[in-house]
C-alpha cells in the first residue's frame, strides 16, 4: 500500500491542486515573517486566498510550512510550473512579495525564499527585482550574508560582548602573573642579600673555627646547587607545558567558522551531529546539480556552486564534531 506525504494527502482532498500548491508557498513565506503571531499569519493567509477553490482547511498547510518540508514545497512549485502559465507564475510571485513585505520589512529568510521561488517558477532575477520594486517602491538589493563576520556582529552582539569580557579577563590574568613574577624576583633578591650578610658575619667569626666554617660553606654551596637544579627543572617543565598549550590552542578552529558552516546548512549554533547529517541530506537533495541538467548553463553553474558550499560545510562539520 502506497504511503503518501502530508502534502500529498492534502492534494488528494483539494478541489484545485494549483490553488493548494499556491497556498503552501504563501504559507511558507508567512511563517518566516518576523514579529507576527500565528493568528495573524492564518488570518492573512485566509485573506489573500479568499478566492481560491482548494476546499480544505488552512491548518494542515500551515503545519507543513512550519515543518520546513522542502520536498512538499518543491512539489508545490513543480505543480505551478507544470500547470500554470507564465502570467499565473508571476501572479504567485506577486502574492508572495505582498505577504512577505506587509510590514515594510523583508526578513533575511524571505529574501532567500523569494529568490528560490523565482528560480523554481522560471522567473528571472531581473523580473523578480522589477516586480519587487513595483510592489514596494524600493530595490530588492542583495541579501545579507550570514557567513560574514559583520552579519553576526550586528545580529548576535552578545557573542562579541563575551569576547570582549574574555579578552579583559585574559589581560587581567597576564597582569596578575607579571605581578607575581616580580614579587618572587624581589623575594629571591632579598634572600640573596640575607645570605650574603650571613656569610660576612660567619667570615668575621671564623678565625678560630676556620675548618668548620669551610665545611659549612661547602655544604651551603651544595644546597644552593641543588636548589638551582630544581629551579631549572621546574622552569623547563613550565616552559614545555606552555609550548604544549600553545600548540593545542593553535589547532583549535575559530568558532565563527563552525557557526558559518552551520548557517550554510540552515542550522543554529549548537546543532548536533545528527542534525548536521539530516540537514545535509535535505540540502544536497534540493540543490544537487543533476536536478538542473535541463536548465541553462548559468543555472547549472549556480546549482553546482550551491551544492559545493553545502558539501564543504558538511565535510568541515563532520571533521570538527
Amino acid at each position: 500500500m502506497a504511503r503518501f506525504s502530508p502534502f500529498e494527502l492534502v492534494l488528494l482532498k483539494s478541489r484545485s491542486q494549483v490553488d493548494t500548491a499556491t497556498l503552501l508557498l504563501l504559507a511558507w513565506v508567512l511563517v518566516h515573517r518576523q514579529h507576527v503571531s500565528e493568528g495573524q499569519r492564518r488570518r492573512r493567509l485566509a485573506q489573500v486566498t479568499a478566492q481560491f477553490r482548494h476546499g480544505h482547511e488552512l491548518g494542515p498547510v500551515m503545519g507543513i510550512a512550519h515543518s520546513q518540508d522542502l520536498q512538499a514545497i518543491q512539489l508545490a512549485a513543480e505543480i505551478l510550473r507544470k500547470e500554470c502559465s507564465k502570467e499565473r507564475s508571476l501572479s504567485v510571485l506577486h502574492q508572495s512579495i505582498t505577504v512577505a513585505t506587509d510590514d515594510g520589512e523583508l526578513s533575511l529568510a524571505n529574501h532567500y525564499i523569494l529568490r528560490f521561488l523565482a528560480d523554481l517558477l522560471n522567473v528571472t532575477p531581473t523580473t523578480l527585482s522589477t516586480l519587487f520594486y513595483e510592489l514596494t517602491g524600493r530595490s530588492m538589493g542583495a541579501p545579507e550574508d550570514p557567513s560574514r563576520h559583520t552579519y553576526w556582529q550586528q545580529h548576535n552582539p552578545d557573542y562579541f560582548r563575551q569576547k570582549a569580557r574574555d579578552a579583559a579577563a585574559e589581560q587581567q590574568a597576564r597582569e596578575d602573573a607579571e605581578r607575581q613574577a616580580q614579587e618572587k624576583a624581589e623575594q629571591r633578591e632579598q634572600k640573596k642579600q640575607r645570605k650574603h650578610q650571613e656569610k660576612q658575619r660567619q667570615q668575621e667569626q671564623a678565625h678560630a673555627r676556620k675548618e668548620q666554617t669551610r665545611q659549612e660553606r661547602e655544604r651551603q654551596r651544595q644546597r644552593d646547587d641543588q636548589q638551582r637544579r630544581e629551579q631549572a627543572q621546574r622552569e623547563q617543565a613550565r616552559h614545555e607545558r606552555a609550548q604544549s598549550e600553545r600548540r593545542q590552542s593553535s589547532h583549535t578552529p575559530p568558532p565563527d567558522r563552525t557557526t558559518r558552516a552551520l548557517a550554510v546548512l540552515g542550522l543554529p549554533p549548537g546543532a548536533s551531529r545528527g542534525d548536521v547529517r539530516l540537514a545535509y541530506r535535505r540540502m544536497a537533495q534540493l540543490h544537487h546539480p543533476d536536478r538542473f541538467f535541463s536548465e541553462s548553463e548559468h543555472q547549472v553553474a549556480l546549482a553546482s556552486a550551491r551544492f559545493q558550499r553545502i558539501k564543504n560545510a558538511y565535510d568541515y562539520l563532520m571533521q570538527t564534531y
